[in-house]
């Protein structure tokens, strides 16, 4: 599960160039990553890989630019076949406009990606987490500097941690994700059903890394708690919040958290995964590739907030989301704030404590690399992305899946390709104003 902190802070963890037009470049701050190594991707090799478009996936909108459409599909087909992917889902808007709405390669061995399969979205419900935290906030319920053992007073550290800190990751609590002890359990056991508690368990009793509210590190812990904490804030059960003040509203129908079970809603996007190798002692001569598709998600965020979507509400959510179309001016800005970038450090025995910059910086429960907002999970043989460029408008969503060669043939390993295709997707599209690439 240490892969999966590679995924999320993707667009810190390797050294990131800003490209443009012009070929001039800009640097950002960046720390080692714990994936594999970043393949160059060419933007101009043709491919014989065919997409598909699933009627029920989209708007049916013809593209508003064939020529652009083709030249974002000649990127993609390039990059599935450079970067060994089972399936790639993207769609690209500009405004109402559809860009491109496709789906390439294979959900299983015959069956076809489509467009409309779901998926499990991983951290972009964090994004909805902090949002939700935001609408209470301009409804005059709760103030983001309130201190956490208000509600709960007997998880260690709340007295000295606020709403803030949690949304933001600045409270300092250890990541239970990356315990060695929760990675080899659940690894063990990819089926158990986690309770918030038993998550808690492995993170809460350790020192804090630093005071609250002066470094960062990336802990899912502090959605978790979180989670707690809004349902004593509204005596209701995350997943009905969600639903009514979040998913509701933006008209995202295809995302839900399935009752708490591992179900996906058909049709579904079956992921593989060799990331068990190092785990099971798997030695590299011997095959391991297996269907991780209904893995249960129970460890991966707060219980209310794990869920399945689809392409559309991936994109949809990029958009709507990130321009704050549910929140008051004062909370998008707080959203999406980047005052953090200069302010972080490493910390010694932190594991995702670094000097934050333009190509990653945390907002409130958000991604910024340079000037786009994103999510970027990545988990159980599958990675998305949701990214958007408020200055013009352009959302893009992506999701992937791997094959064989794609892992490590020792450790298991792999990168968040998806991370890495929305980039080259979007130097083509806004080739003006594209997010920083990561060198080869």
């Amino acid at each position: 599960m240490r892969i999966r902190l590679a995924g999320l802070l993707a667009g810190a963890l390797l050294a990131v160039t800003a490209c443009t037009s012009g070929g001039t470049t800009a640097s950002s701050t960046a720390l080692p990553t714990t994936g594999g190594s970043t393949t160059a991707v060419s933007t101009t090799a043709a491919s014989s890989i065919a997409g598909t478009t699933s009627p029920a996936g989209g708007s049916g909108a013809a593209p508003a630019d064939a020529a652009l459409t083709a030249q974002v599909m000649n990127v993609v087909n390039t990059f599935v076949q450079d970067n060994h992917l089972r399936s790639v889902l993207i769609r690209v808007t500009r405004g109402e406009d559809v860009l491109v709405e496709q789906a390439v390669g294979e959900s299983m061995t015959g069956v076809p990606a489509t467009t409309d399969m779901h998926f499990r979205n991983g951290a972009v419900a964090i994004s909805y987490m902090s949002t939700l935290l935001l609408i209470l906030v301009d409804e005059g319920k709760v103030a983001l500097d309130d201190k956490v053992s208000t509600w709960l007073p007997d998880i260690p550290h709340t007295d000295q941690v606020t709403l803030r800190q949690l949304a933001q990751m600045t409270s300092g609590y250890v990541d239970y994700e990356q315990t060695p002890e929760l990675t080899a359990a659940n690894y063990a056991d990819p089926y158990k059903q986690w309770t918030p508690q038993e998550l808690l368990s492995f993170a809460v009793d350790q020192p804090l890394y630093y005071t609250p509210g002066t470094n960062w590190n990336y802990a899912h812990t502090n959605y978790v708690i979180l989670g707690l904490a809004l349902e004593k804030i509204t005596g209701q059960p995350l997943d009905e919040l969600l639903r009514s003040k979040v998913l509701d509203p933006l008209g995202l129908t295809q995302t839900s958290g399935n009752d708490g079970t591992p179900a996906i809603l058909e049709p579904v996007l079956h992921a593989f995964t060799s990331e068990r190798r190092s785990a099971l002692k798997v030695p590299a001569d011997i095959a391991l590739y297996e269907e991780s598709t209904f893995w249960n998600p129970s460890w991966t965020l707060a219980q209310g907030a794990i869920q399945t979507t689809n392409l559309r509400d991936l994109s949809v959510t990029a958009r709507a989301i990130n321009s704050g179309r549910l929140l008051s001016p004062q909370s998008y800005a707080t959203f999406s704030s980047t005052e953090l970038r200069g302010k972080t450090s490493a910390v010694a025995g932190c594991p995702a404590c670094f000097e934050q910059g333009i190509g990653y910086t945390y907002g409130l429960g958000v991604v910024i690399s340079d000037d786009w907002l994103l999510q970027n999970p990545l988990f159980s043989g599958e990675s998305a992305v949701e990214a958007y460029l408020p200055s013009q408008d352009v959302a893009i969503a992506v999701a992937v899946t791997y094959d064989p060669a794609a892992f490590d043939a020792t450790t298991g390993a792999y990168v968040n390709a998806a991370d890495q295709l929305w980039r080259q997707v979007a130097l083509t599209v806004v080739p003006d104003n594209p997010p920083p690439i990561k060198k080869g």
